[in-house]
């Protein structure tokens, strides 16, 4: 039985933990800080400041189910304790489950009448929900849907276009300098100078930005769910992880890596939006290469190509207010035709998320998925765009609330029910840019560095060689970018969090 002493003990150990854990999390160093709050937890699993602040930890990382399961353990400890009412409140706004939080944050007033800031943050969210449920009361069937791309002729814009009007957006910058750069009339240096002047003035013409659009969405839907690429021996083939809007850093992967073209390809793996405020500038560019050269640009759908993602983290305000809200519902058609996953040399199978809650899948299950809507919450579709990998055995419980995470030996039974040698996934920020797991069958890579000017983590792409497609990992730091934080067009509410 426990002395008086050891106990005491064990609660001042604890306390350093906690202390050591925040000064982790002050630095932004948020896997440390949740590694020393679990260890705190294992000491005195009955301090519900510990759960709570693992669950703002958590909220930090994207890990937004694993922060409703702390947040909720504590207030199951101290029903009065309005942190935890706080922090699950925030965690469900992040996943966009508004009538979730406003009960929490109407918890937090109730606890705390005379807050200001939990007044302020209820009144958001009550706003947030009127928004809800007026949109769900005008909303049109799916079924009876007009789809605004199918209304517009981009070849009759096309034909009124004039070279002058081709000079002012950044898409139409890469394609002109691009094609010089072809004829050899540009370095590479210049041609990335033009994109970033281009995208620094964001004077956007209208017919040109929607022609882009519509020409990637018509290319983009001939495609299947699972696109089979294939790399001449001798050539190379570059993968690249999240963007999430940083222009500027998109710029320099072309600096590091050269331009896209048929004898430099690359496949970007899905969220090339939300959070960073150069959003659209990172899309029209990336769909202006597909246009250009379609061999030389493939793209990915990640979870952030959806309409819920793109309404909370910044995409459809910062489109609504560089564009107008005609494109808001042109972009999200055509990520709706986006596939969903890539196979090269029939070695290598390329996904933004993961793998699967059951056995036996095969890539003609993949190819056979009916891509053309939302993500739904359940199934392969929502598996592939959200799931994770960990360390342990068999499956469990998705630290982000949707979707699961699968360990080693379900990595290695995909790979043999398919024969193919490597899992390449993105949708996680790693310090290193990447991350290789799962004895070697696994690599995570992210191409956002810096993530949201706050992570310090550096990105990183891969390259391929045929025919060993032995991965090449190249690492990068963070470049300079104008004074525009991310999540500067991001729902009003969620900008209170970050």
């Amino acid at each position: 039985m426990p002395t008086m002493e050891s106990e005491s003990s064990t609660v001042s150990r604890a306390e350093e933990l906690k202390s050591s854990a925040n000064e982790a999390f002050k630095a932004h160093k948020y896997s440390q800080a949740i590694d020393l709050y679990s260890q705190a937890i294992e000491l005195n699993e009955q301090n519900a400041v510990y759960w709570a602040n693992r669950a703002f930890a958590h909220t930090k990382l994207e890990e937004y189910g694993s922060a409703i399961h702390d947040a909720t353990k504590a207030i199951e400890i101290d029903p009065k304790y309005s942190k935890g009412y706080y922090r699950r409140g925030a965690a469900y706004l992040a996943m966009g489950k508004f009538k979730e939080a406003l009960k929490d944050f109407q918890q937090v007033k109730r606890i705390c009448p005379n807050d200001p800031d939990a007044a302020k943050k209820l009144k958001e969210c009550e706003k947030a929900v009127m928004k809800l449920k007026f949109e769900e009361a005008i909303s049109v069937p799916v079924a009876e849907r007009r789809s605004i791309a199918d209304s517009i002729d981009y070849r009759s814009i096309v034909a009124r276009m004039t070279t002058s009007s081709m000079l002012v957006t950044a898409a139409v910058a890469v394609v002109l300098a691009a094609a010089l750069m072809a004829a050899k009339f540009m370095s590479i240096g210049a041609v990335l100078a033009i994109m970033a002047l281009a995208a620094s003035i964001m004077v956007i013409v209208f017919p040109l930005a929607r022609t882009i659009v519509l020409q990637t969405r018509e290319l983009l839907r001939t495609l299947p769910s699972l696109v089979d690429i294939t790399v001449p021996n001798g050539k190379q083939f570059t993968v690249c992880g999240d963007v999430h809007g940083q222009f500027y850093d998109l710029l320099n992967i072309f600096e590091l890596n050269g331009l896209p073209s048929d004898d430099n390809p690359y496949l970007f793996n899905g969220d090339f939006v939300d959070r960073g405020s150069f959003s659209l500038e990172v899309i029209l560019t990336l769909f202006a290469f597909k246009c250009m050269c379609p061999s030389a640009m493939y793209l990915a759908r990640g979870n952030h190509e959806s309409r819920s993602m793109n309404k909370i983290y910044g995409f459809e305000g910062e489109v609504r207010s560089k564009l107008s809200e005609t494109f808001v519902e042109l972009f999200a058609e055509v990520f709706c035709c986006l596939p969903l996953a890539h196979v090269i040399n029939q070695k290598v199978f390329v996904v933004h998320g993961g793998l699967f809650s059951v056995d036996g899948v095969k890539l003609s299950d993949i190819r056979a998925i009916d891509r053309f809507c939302e993500p739904p919450e359940e199934g392969l579709m929502c598996e592939v765009l959200w799931s994770d990998p960990q360390s342990n055995l068999g499956r469990g419980p998705s630290k982000r609330g949707v979707g699961l995470s699968f360990g080693p030996d379900v990595t290695k039974r995909f790979l043999q029910d398919n024969n193919l040698d490597l899992v390449v996934r993105s949708h996680e920020v790693k310090d290193e840019g990447y991350e290789i797991e799962h004895d070697g069958k696994l690599i995570t890579v992210f191409s956002a560095p810096n993530y949201c000017d706050q992570m310090g983590n550096k990105g990183a792409l891969i390259r391929f060689e045929a025919p060993e497609m032995k991965p090449n990992i190249v690492t990068f730091p963070a470049v300079s970018h104008p004074d525009v934080k991310p999540m500067a067009y991001a729902n009003n509410f969620l900008r209170m969090f970050s």
